[in-house]
């Protein structure tokens, strides 16, 4: 058996380049056949119409244009609408994006047509005012909504006809045999995007068995490789296909493709394994490799799988799936393509932190890259080539320069003219289409995936109609495009390290793909097991004392020791900073910054200390643990960024002639900061660092439950030139947190925690003598997510379930509240219920964990009781169950109002609500009764609906058709008003000058003789 495939996720592009130009040499003698045949078929398109219908549509409306955009967002969500009244108002809502009104169509054919038509009637009605409301007057006035209506779905329609071969797998075999007298072959894809449920998957597999069947029974008599095929992707075969889930997977998913593949070789077919994003790619090998061992497809040469020529792991695959041929005497088939999800991956890599991208940044490169594989894929002896391209340049390099069994693929829809010319001219070659099919339903997803991987403004597709674009430029080499290696990559898509250059480096991270680096980062976190220690640290001077033990909220047992302050210690703490806040107040930014940029340096140096303690003491999964420690050193590294801007020299302010007027931002004194369990490193180390970096010292009194992760934080600030006396560590319970606000030396408190101690402490600020003092707070919500018709169920499984149960619901952003438009919420409820049933709860150090362990018994008694209440007053749609311990399961009730739900439950319960669709005033303005104001998310595809949602709620954090968690410092600032806190926002711009008091100094210079810059002015 060959080894398990290994290659680096994300190797630097420049060294990859000279590999791949190194391994594509000048094609010079072969170049003018190269060259003709490309003209020729580049010819065909050009000449008498040869667009197809897909290509007319792409071409009409480019991705470039708000038209272009206008349509792709229609066209995604209109077919799932099912009330109307929400339909007018999509429909509106992309009327008023484009310029519809003056659009003249440049293509003929039923599709611009009708699609020109649809979309454009409306705005030429209204012209002059094409504000979504006016739209739908106009529309109805004139014509009716129903016409419109019917008009925009009959296009939308018939667009979904030219991409997929049929809606059911018996009408697409009918048609597909029409195309059997060009010598087509077929290779049939049932739509579906991936599997949220176990039920999604169910039918997955039972639509994959029925068209395997189907596809049997008609293919009639052939061999291999003429045979038909069917195209499977893995993520729909399983609801948690994912490399955190390999053993689950391996045991329930790899089954399920092994019977798959024995009823294609039944059949005598093709199976192809579609690909998959980067990080899901050593799995997708895994899984084909353990079915391709089993011992009843021997003798089968149908099984393959797709490459990706854009990832850069492409060549690495293709040896090893050569390898895993040779081992087991077999042919296997390979699809190249270039790849559909290119933007997803940058966006991916660069929100992980990942030290480079899986795919390229340059579209030459990926072009490159093509060329290179084509070539070794001809010279793999037990490989099938199958090329899916619809580039000229590409198809005529390998029809003029390839020998050996291959044939080429496109895309249902699309490069007939182009493939109709090759096989005119050279009648030896094979050529199958990629055909989808599905409903209407389905189709959304991969509809514009296909928009906006054809549509870019690069893509061979999207250039070679356009008669502006001379032929000679459709036939450049991707390796003169290249030149050199140091052009690899994309000069504007900086690395995601470079994100936020040059104000700061972005911290590291890392895919859960990337096996080497994961289990690189596994390896640190349980070599730096061990006990800890935290005691109150006060002028830098650990003190000692009867300690007692600390409990890990995973089993209870105990991790370290604690010294819990009384309150001689707070006094001491206390004094000791006010002593220390002169010289660090006059300590320049500069070197404050300094300090915590080495902090944020010995962060990343002792990565593996802090992970443990996070999964031990606060019963983080891994993924959790790791997005703390990366927010701690984003918080360290933007408050250093933004305090050299600040406070290092003044800032000049208008004035009259003779006089110089600045203004300085210094230090307020001694600041307390006091933070909660749930987060125990980030949100500690986001006050004290900003709170320092304002020039106050800080008196840090983290959570009972998790000292032991703020002593070591501390530990690391102090080493990296932090003075003692400017921050002191006071670990114990409300009374020590009660000393700090009653002394005298205290000049403000940062606090993040519940409402009812946010208010406590405001009251005990309030009763003070003396000055008044800031407060900044930040607490939780009751975050309500709003999903109308017009959002995508499997989109919405995937946020609801992240946004309500990660970190066990244990974020003050979590979602507690989904409302669902009515018309919809049957299947939104049963989607987001389905998904979070496959959920696995247990100890958070195991890498399958999705849910760990709430803090404490407190916690966990709180959450049993609101379920109790949830289980008596509510509609149960998910009641799961968990293990001993301090675990609890994910739960999710139905509710009636939004009134009905009172208080935070602050744990993984969830409660739905229905709202009618002329309804959703009236929840917003239930929501903004209750008086908090933190998180909301939106999930709509109506622009005009998140702006109305946004504007009439006050909440600090908006997020739209994405999850509600995870906000990012610098890019998300977070923090809320009325019940969810005071603000400033943290890991924002005015976090910082709310820590510190602003003094302006006006200086008379015509005291001193003159105003110098008026009588030195030139004529």
């Amino acid at each position: 058996m060959p080894p398990r495939f290994a290659a680096p996720y994300a190797p630097d592009d420049a060294a990859l380049a000279a590999d791949l130009l190194a391994a594509c040499p000048d094609d010079s003698g072969r170049a003018s056949a190269i060259d003709g045949l490309s003209r020729d078929l580049i010819g065909a398109v050009r000449e008498g119409g040869g667009l197809g219908t897909v290509e007319r549509l792409l071409q009409e409306y480019a991705l470039t244009s708000r038209e272009g955009l206008a349509l792709m967002a229609l066209a995604e969500a209109l077919l799932r609408v099912p009330d109307s009244g929400t339909a007018d108002r999509l429909i509106a809502d992309k009327l008023g994006e484009g310029d519809f009104a003056h659009h003249a169509p440049r293509h003929e054919g039923l599709l611009v047509s009708a699609s020109s038509w649809a979309l454009g009637l409306g705005a030429r009605l209204v012209a002059g005012d094409d504000t979504p409301e006016a739209i739908l007057r106009g529309l109805a006035r004139r014509l009716g909504r129903p016409a419109v209506r019917g008009a925009a779905l009959a296009a939308m329609r018939l667009m979904g006809t030219q991409f997929v071969l049929a809606e059911e797998i018996g009408t697409a075999l009918k048609r597909s045999a029409e195309g059997e007298g060009r010598r087509t072959r077929y290779s049939y894809d049932m739509l579906g995007e991936g599997a949220r449920t176990a039920a999604d998957a169910a039918a997955y597999r039972g639509a994959y068995a029925e068209a395997i069947a189907a596809i049997g029974r008609a293919a009639g008599d052939g061999r291999l490789p003429d045979r038909p095929g069917i195209s499977v992707k893995l993520s729909a075969l399983h609801p948690r296909y994912a490399p955190t889930q390999e053993a689950r997977v391996m045991a329930e998913l790899a089954p399920a493709l092994l019977d798959l593949a024995r009823a294609a070789k039944a059949h005598d077919l093709n199976l192809t394994v579609d690909a998959e994003e980067a990080e899901r790619l050593e799995l997708s090998l895994h899984v084909f490799g353990a079915v391709l061992a089993d011992s009843s497809l021997a003798g089968w040469d149908g099984f393959g799988l797709a490459v990706q020529a854009y990832g850069k792991r492409c060549l690495p695959v293709i040896d090893h799936v050569e390898a895993l041929a040779q081992t087991h005497e077999r042919r296997l088939m390979v699809r190249l393509v270039k790849g559909a999800y290119w933007d997803t991956e940058v966006k991916l890599a660069q929100v992980q932190g990942a030290p480079g991208y899986p795919v390229f940044t340059r579209k030459a490169m990926t072009d490159l890259s093509y060329l290179a594989a084509s070539r070794r894929l001809l010279a793999a002896p037990r490989l099938t080539p199958q090329f899916a391209t619809h580039n000229a340049l590409t198809i005529a390099t390998i029809a003029e320069t390839a020998t050996g069994p291959y044939e080429f693929q496109r895309l249902q829809g699309m490069g007939e003219a182009l493939y109709d010319r090759l096989l005119e001219r050279r009648p030896d070659l094979a050529v199958r289409v990629y055909a989808p099919v599905g409903g209407h339903r389905e189709l959304l997803a991969y509809l514009v995936r296909r928009l906006l991987e054809n549509g870019a403004n690069s893509s061979f597709v999207a250039r070679v109609a356009d008669a502006s674009v001379p032929v000679d430029d459709l036939l450049v080499r991707p390796q003169a495009l290249i030149g050199s290696p140091e052009r690899a990559a994309h000069p504007r898509i900086p690395l995601p390290r470079d994100l936020y250059a040059p104000e700061r480096v972005n911290s590291p991270g890392l895919a859960f793909g990337d096996s080497a680096r994961l289990a690189e980062l596994m390896r640190e976190a349980a070599a730096a097991a061990g006990p800890g220690l935290a005691a109150p640290v006060i002028d830098g001077t650990e003190r000692g004392g009867a300690t007692r033990p600390v409990p890990s909220a995973i089993d209870g047992t105990a991790i370290g020791q604690v010294l819990e302050a009384d309150e001689a210690a707070a006094d001491a703490a206390m004094e000791a900073a006010a002593r220390a806040f002169p010289a660090w107040d006059a300590t320049p930014a500069e070197d404050r910054a300094a300090c915590l940029e080495r902090a944020a340096g010995g962060f990343e140096a002792h990565r593996g200390r802090l992970l443990h303690l996070l999964q031990a003491e606060a019963g983080k999964t891994l993924d959790d643990a790791l997005s703390e420690w990366r927010e701690a050193i984003d918080f360290l590294r933007y408050d250093a960024a933004q305090g050299r801007s600040l406070f290092r020299r003044p800032a000049a302010l208008p004035g009259p002639a003779g006089e110089s007027n600045a203004l300085w931002l210094r230090g307020r004194g001694v600041i307390a900061a006091i933070s909660p369990w749930n987060f125990p490193l980030a949100i500690f180390i986001g006050q004290v660092a900003a709170a320092l970096m304002a020039g106050n010292t800080v008196v840090a009194k983290p959570a009972p439950q998790t000292p032991l992760i703020a002593a070591e934080a501390v530990r690391l600030l102090h080493a990296a030139g932090v003075p003692g006396g400017a921050l002191a560590l006071l670990p114990g319970g409300p009374e020590a947190g009660a000393c700090l606000l009653g002394h005298p030396a205290l000049a403000g408190v940062v606090f993040t925690g519940s409402t009812g101690t946010a208010k406590a402490i405001q009251r005990a600020l309030a009763a003070r003598e003396g000055a008044i003092l800031p407060l900044i707070a930040e607490t939780g919500g009751i975050n309500a997510m709003i999903v109308d018709a017009t959002a995508l169920p499997e989109q919405v499984a995937d946020d609801a379930v992240t946004s309500a149960f990660r970190s066990a619901g244990q974020r003050c952003s979590a979602l507690r509240l989904l409302v669902v438009q009515e018309e919809v919420a049957d299947r939104m409820i049963a989607a987001v219920a389905g998904a979070a049933r496959e959920l696995r709860i247990g100890d958070p150090r195991a890498l399958s964990t999705d849910i760990g362990p709430v803090i404490d018994a407190a916690a966990k008694e709180r959450l049993l009781a609101a379920i109790a209440r949830g289980r008596q007053a509510a509609r149960v749609h998910l009641a799961g169950e968990a293990p001993a311990g301090l675990y609890v399961a994910p739960h999710i009730f139905e509710i009636a109002r939004v009134e009905d739900l009172t208080d935070e439950v602050f744990g993984p319960v969830l409660h739905v609500l229905r709202y009618p669709a002329d309804g959703l005033d009236a929840v917003l303005a239930s929501l903004k009764a209750g008086g908090y104001g933190l998180t909301l998310g939106v999930q709509s595809r109506i622009e005009a609906t998140v702006a109305r949602v946004r504007a009439a709620l006050p909440h600090g954090n908006v997020y739209v058709n994405r999850s509600m968690i995870g906000a990012v410092v610098g890019t998300q600032p977070f923090g809320g008003s009325g019940l969810s806190g005071t603000g400033p926002k943290a890991g924002g711009p005015h976090y910082l000058p709310r820590l510190a008091i602003e003094q302006t100094a006006t200086v008379n210079l015509a005291a001193a003789g003159g105003s110098v810059g008026l009588v030195t002015l030139e004529e």
